[in-house]
């Protein structure tokens, strides 16, 4: 299944590392034409840090990449919020509006704040054109077991990639 339009996955991983080994696969899946990689980020927390370490994976990222400031202010409202004052929070109340016309809701927020906590990692992933069932062979070796935890795809499109990943 080649995907229509570019979409904003967001991929958890049972190990502060495993989002990292998970870009070397992206890589060479890119390299392999077999997904586009618009653009990606990486939250890496292990379990004695009380925040976690995000980047922005410019070595797979295409023309068409976000800012830093977009990942800055998703991360900073999925991460950080709790621990600024009431004016940044009102002012990320706004921001967090206008993500929702990218898929990026109050629901978004709060599945990603409860699956990413410490001793987990994530990759946040921006792409289109997947060939999925050949992505998920490529992931099939167990060097990165993520799991699926939130897109911005229809229902349908989303079901049928946990289906293609279960197996």
């Amino acid at each position: 299944m080649a995907a229509a339009s570019t979409a904003l996955t967001v991929w958890k991983f049972a190990t502060p590392e495993g989002a990292q080994r998970a870009e070397a696969t992206l890589l060479a899946l890119q390299k392999q034409e077999l997904i586009q990689v618009h653009d990606a980020a990486v939250v890496t927390w292990p379990e004695e840090r009380k925040r976690p370490k995000t980047q922005q994976l410019n070595n797979l990222t295409g023309a068409g990449a976000l800012s830093g400031t977009f990942w800055g202010m998703l991360f900073g409202l999925l991460f950080f919020v709790p621990f600024l004052g009431a004016a940044v929070g009102a002012a990320a109340g706004a921001i967090g509006g206008s993500m929702a016309d990218v898929g990026i809701d109050d629901k978004f927020i709060d599945d990603v704040k409860s699956e990413v906590k410490p001793g987990t990692s994530a990759l946040f992933l921006l792409s289109s054109d997947a060939v999925v069932e050949r992505v998920r062979d490529s992931f099939a070796d167990g060097a990165a077991d993520g799991q699926l935890i939130r897109s911005n795809l229809t229902h349908q499109e989303e079901q049928h990639l946990r289906e293609v990943f279960a197996t």
